[in-house]
């Protein structure tokens, strides 16, 4: 059993924990393990006990757990867990605006115990008069319902790179495959991922192939050719292999990239030139072939340079390269400091010298630590009390890091649904920085959160709208804004959008963060950490950004210390 399937394992017993009501702590043993090994390099199954032991997190009755995975495949804690909770509850919590409570009040009250049920309530007007509900919030369970619909096939980004590097492993150990790499929307950093490509090199496709198709967990093969060969793998993902000879790797790699509209300008620019380009390279009209080895050969050979995956999908990629006026993206390497990040102080699970340390190993040169307001939904928040002893606190940490850091103390300050923030401009001018934001009522009318979104804005101490949108990935699309008022807005008063990296939200998305930009908007690209290993979820806001054709130049948080804590300063 792979150190994935044992995550899901225990984000599952999580999950149905939570739903039958057990304490908190029993729950967050399991979600706080869960994580541990989702950041181990190294399998658990060649580990020893002792050092399972030492992952944190992993006390002796989790390891027994995790040994009875390794050696049977199974949990009997999990299996007798599933007699008491119908996992089909799980699915539920895919849903916006449904927890464990709801999910839990549903079952017990309305026996609703798998999405159909759940749905066939919703149209019936079942859920209505359910404990917390009615007819606004069922209406959303079902547009919940159909979002889910529409992306249940795909996985969000963060899941699939987890599985891809698990794949290229066992790839990368068939020795008559010289060359292995991810391509199709993986490789240009989708949000979310549908089947998985992969493009190799080799001179004994027939022998590939077939140990390909005998690899562990793969349930059925799909199609199976000396060029391609596709299969469904156990969780019901597809997996697809693509083989050419060596010298023609380029060509293929270029070509399962995508996108396909990006593919298809690039073919019609190639014919305009008398070449036929395919996966196997470029036929002149006279029939004299073109071999790629390398994916930059087919742009050079077309006289365009190299575009970066990230921006081929057709919205002007192509014509930028003719004019030799692609943007020079940001990268992870320009990223200097991180200005949304939370600790135990609130809903946070590391402390705040644990950030620190991991922030210092990563190169950051600021950190802000910016923990929830008071009336932040379901989460301990901090007050004016809290922000004091808070405030004592950095101040003794950053005595003892000295120049290796910056720490800055914020707010995440929680926008209420009048416009208000939850704390006094009188403290929220004491802050080095605050960032707010919206989690809650974003089903007001577009005029009325646009307006409730401006006002915000408009206030002098904050300086940072961080996930503007409040979209929650894969259900959630966001609030309805009128986004040009809200680029002017925050153009005219200096106030940073901000690219959020926690998977769950990658808002600003890639097409609001380019016209952001073109308005002459600033932005800034923040983990939302919640525990220091969270903050290696960077590159995926900087993917973002990229795709959002983005460069350094307009993200606050690329620039020098100096240059920021200047623009902090001189916005009060």
């Amino acid at each position: 059993m792979t150190n994935s399937e044992i995550v899901d394992t225990f984000e599952r017993i999580a999950n149905l924990l939570e739903i039958k009501g057990e304490i908190i702590y029993k729950i967050l043993a399991y979600r706080h393990a869960a994580e541990s090994i989702r950041l181990q390099t190294s399998e658990l199954a060649t580990m020893s006990e002792k050092d399972i032991l030492a992952i944190p997190g992993v006390g002796q009755a989790i390891a027994e757990k995790i040994q009875e995975l390794l050696t049977t495949g199974k949990l009997d804690f999990l299996q007798k867990l599933e007699k008491e909770v119908p996992p089909g509850l799980i699915e539920l919590l895919n849903v916006q605006d449904l927890g464990p409570k709801k999910a839990a009040i549903f079952w017990k009250q309305a026996g609703i115990t798998n999405m159909e049920l759940l749905e066939s309530a919703a149209q019936a007007g079942k859920l209505r008069t359910l404990p917390g509900m009615g007819e606004k919030s069922e209406a959303r369970i079902l547009t919940g319902i159909k979002a889910l619909k529409e992306v249940k096939k795909r996985l969000p980004i963060a899941k699939a790179l987890v599985i891809a590097d698990e794949w290229l492993g066992k790839l990368r150990q068939i020795k008559e495959l010289h060359k292995v790499e991810a391509a199709g929307s993986l490789r240009r950093w989708k949000t979310s991922i549908g089947d998985l490509d992969f493009v190799g090199a080799s001179d004994q496709p027939k022998e590939v192939m077939q140990k390909f198709v005998s690899l562990p967990r793969i349930e059925r093969i799909l199609s199976q050719g000396e060029n391609k060969t596709s299969v469904q793998v156990s969780d019901g993902l597809n997996v697809q292999l693509w083989l050419q000879p060596p010298e023609r790797f380029g060509s293929l790699h270029q070509f399962v990239t995508g996108s396909k509209e990006h593919n298809v300008k690039l073919r019609e620019f190639s014919l305009k030139q008398g070449l036929s380009l395919s996966e196997r390279g470029f036929i002149s009209n006279n029939l004299k072939e073109t071999v790629c080895p390398e994916e930059e050969i087919v742009y050079h050979t077309l006289g365009l340079p190299w575009i970066t995956p990230e921006l081929r999908e057709d919205r002007g990629e192509l014509q930028a390269a003719l004019n030799h006026s692609l943007p020079d993206l940001i990268s992870i390497e320009d990223i200097q400091s991180d200005l949304h990040t939370h600790s135990d102080w609130s809903d946070g699970r590391s402390s705040i010298e644990a950030m620190i340390q991991v922030a210092i190993h990563r190169g950051l040169k600021v950190l802000a630590i910016t923990d929830h307001s008071q009336r932040t939904l379901n989460v301990r928040g901090l007050d004016f009390r809290l922000l004091n002893e808070q405030r004592k606190e950095i101040q003794k940490l950053q005595g003892k890091y000295g120049n290796s850091i910056t720490l800055l103390q914020g707010i995440e300050m929680e926008i209420l649904e009048s416009g208000q923030l939850d704390l006094p401009d009188e403290i929220l001018a004491e802050l080095d920085i605050v960032v707010a934001s919206l989690h809650d009522h974003l089903e007001q009318p577009r005029q009325a959160i646009t307006d409730r979104l401006l006002k915000v804005i408009r206030n002098q101490n904050v300086d940072i709208i961080a996930h503007p949108s409040g979209r929650e990935l894969p259900q959630s699309n966001g609030a309805d804004l009128d986004w040009e008022k809200v680029y002017q807005a925050a153009r005219e008063n200096q106030v940073a959008l901000e690219i959020n990296c926690n998977p769950v939200h990658l808002d600003l998305d890639e097409i609001h963060a380019r016209a952001a930009v073109e308005k002459g908007v600033l932005l800034t690209i923040d983990t939302d950490s919640h525990s220091a290993h969270q903050l290696d979820n960077m590159k995926f806001g900087v993917a973002v950004a990229r795709r959002g054709w983005v460069n350094k130049n307009s993200v606050i948080n690329s620039w020098s210390s100096q240059k920021l804590l200047d623009w902090l300063k001189n916005r009060k």
